[in-house]
């Protein structure tokens, strides 16, 4: 029973509070469609109280016209229309609106209000572009009168600036002072469309006015320095040009590459049109045209510069490479005159042969170019500043040229040297044999192995051998380095092995002698020292050494450290 009454409680409970939260979204809704309807009716005074009568009362004093008066009873009318037509309407739909939300009729009232707010936005505008017209008289009177005191001000100190610097504008004056008297003739215009409220005649008044005296300070400001210009500055510009060309092609200086008659009579024309432009005070471009002009006689007398200095670098620049060619001309042709003697003395390969052959041809090249050069320089044919660079190409391709000859100069000059060191080394090698042969006969050895007489012969004949490659032609400097190398290797074992023997043979002499005092004291002394003295006088001065050594330590242990000491 219990759980039945808790349960009916708890719907009960439910349903209240359902109820209350539909009380509370519908009174928010009729609050939400109140409000919208409350700002419809605020739109709607607001229109109704815009001061569109207060404006049409400012008219009522300077309506002297028939064209303002027939404006001023268009607005009336229309505004009229307004206030007794158009604005009960919008009372009439807010009144519906109204039953319709009392009524809680709110898909309804959505309707109706997108429909009313549509116009009192368009009668919003209307009322808003009418007082618009309106005031655009009211206050016109105010807004021209300060727009013309400020055009008058700066027409003034127009006219001040003028006639303090008059004398500066020459027979421009008279076109000035008409243009002057028209803007004065424009403010004339401007009072008598004021005085009888022809506004729409005084806007356009007060545009001209503007435009006439923006274009006259500029003339005022510009007109000065454009006549010094064209009276002045240019015309002296071009005089000194033309002096000082006439000079330089005097001096020899090729300057017809600047075309300079045409040129400066095509400025002089320029400048006549853009006088003519300014008498009638046209200068629009006047001052960049003649900016244009100046700077292109300026760089006329760049021209001139790049041309005395590009002279003196030639003339600096083909006074040394003369003497380069001259040089490296001599050296090839020397070269090239005895190239037949040079193969003929040496065996020179394909390789140095065509490299002279080519050094010869390029030098040829570079000697026809530096003619071709001397020769347009004295036609006055071509500019210094063109010339040098043809000189500086030269100068480089002559600077490779002498590179490739240094590479066959330094071939030959190895081969010769390589004669040379091998004849100086020929002397030197006998030299050493002759030596060898001195000290053998020096020292009368009483035998001489068969070995040394081998090594003495291959030593003469590799000496011949030098001889015979240096009394060839041509000379294999290859060949001839070989047998030299080969040569002196020999010489110098053969002078080695002569040393080295005499050396042996003076020492085992020694030893012996110096043994003999102890041969009649040890019978194994006398013995060994025989047998010695047995290998000495077969040849063998190696192993007589030792053996005499070995047989004096039996009563001399130090024989061996005295004998390093002598």
């Amino acid at each position: 029973m219990s759980h039945t009454l808790l349960f009916v409680v708890g719907i009960i409970v439910v349903l209240i509070l359902v109820i209350a939260i539909i009380t509370i979204l519908k009174s928010k809704q009729k609050k939400y469609y109140q409000n919208i309807y409350n700002e419809l009716e605020r739109e709607k005074n607001l229109i109704g109280s815009t001061p569109v009568l207060l404006e049409l009362s400012k008219l009522e004093p300077i309506v002297k016209n028939e064209k303002m008066e027939e404006k001023y009873q268009k607005w009336e009318e229309r505004f009229d229309i307004i206030k007794n037509e158009d604005l009960p309407k919008i009372d009439d739909m807010l009144i519906d609106l109204d039953t319709l939300i009392a009524k809680k009729e709110y898909k309804t009232a959505k309707f109706r209000i997108a429909k009313c707010e549509m116009e009192v936005y368009k009668l919003r505008e209307q009322a808003d572009d009418l007082l618009d017209q309106i005031k655009e008289i009211t206050l016109s009177e105010e807004k021209y009168r300060s727009i013309i005191s400020k055009l008058k001000t700066k027409y003034r100190a127009l006219n001040k600036e003028y006639n303090e610097h008059k004398n500066l504008y020459e027979e421009m004056s008279e076109a000035i002072e008409l243009q002057l008297e028209n803007i004065e003739k424009r403010f004339l215009e401007f009072e008598k469309a004021m005085d009888d409220n022809m506004y729409s005649d005084v806007v356009h008044i007060v545009k001209a006015l503007d435009t006439m005296i923006e274009h006259m300070e500029i003339v005022v400001s510009e007109v000065p320095d454009l006549m010094l210009m064209c009276k002045q500055l240019i015309p002296k510009r071009i005089k000194e040009i033309e002096d000082t060309s006439e000079d330089m092609i005097e001096k020899g200086y090729p300057i017809e590459y600047l075309n300079l008659d045409y040129n400066l009579k095509e400025s002089k024309k320029n400048v006549d049109t853009i006088l003519d432009r300014i008498k009638v005070l046209n200068l629009e471009d006047c001052m960049f045209e003649l900016k244009t002009i100046l700077d292109y006689l300026d760089s006329i007398f760049v021209d001139f510069e790049k041309e005395r200095l590009s002279r003196k670098v030639y003339e600096e620049g083909i006074k040394d490479f003369a003497k380069k060619l001259k040089k490296t001309d001599k050296i090839v042709t020397d070269i090239y005159e005895q190239l037949d003697d040079i193969k003929n003395m040496y065996d020179l390969n394909e390789e140095d042969v065509n490299i002279i052959y080519e050094v010869n041809k390029d030098l040829t090249s570079i000697k026809d170019d530096y003619k071709n050069i001397i020769g347009r320089v004295k036609n006055f044919a071509t500019p210094y500043s063109l010339i040098t660079k043809e000189v500086d190409d030269l100068t480089i391709r002559l600077k490779q040229t002498e590179s490739t000859l240094d590479v066959a100069l330094k071939s030959l000059g190895n081969m010769y040297e390589d004669e040379q060191r091998a004849r100086e080394q020929l002397e030197e090698i006998d030299k050493l044999l002759r030596e060898c042969k001195e000290k053998m006969r020096e020292f009368k050895l009483p035998i001489i192995s068969d070995n040394y007489f081998v090594e003495l012969s291959e030593a003469n004949e590799a000496i011949l051998e030098i001889v015979k490659e240096l009394s060839r032609k041509p000379i294999v400097i290859k060949t001839l380095n070989t047998r030299v190398d080969t040569a002196r290797d020999l010489v110098l074992k053969l002078y080695n092995t002569t040393l080295n023997m005499i050396k042996k043979a003076k020492l085992s002499e020694m030893v012996i002698v110096y043994g003999n005092r102890y041969r009649f004291l040890y019978e194994e002394i006398n013995t060994g020292l025989n047998r010695a003295t047995n290998l000495f006088y077969k040849g063998d001065y190696e192993s007589s050494f030792k053996l005499s050594i070995e047989t004096l330590k039996i009563v001399d242990d130090n024989i061996e450290s005295k004998l390093k000491k002598i």
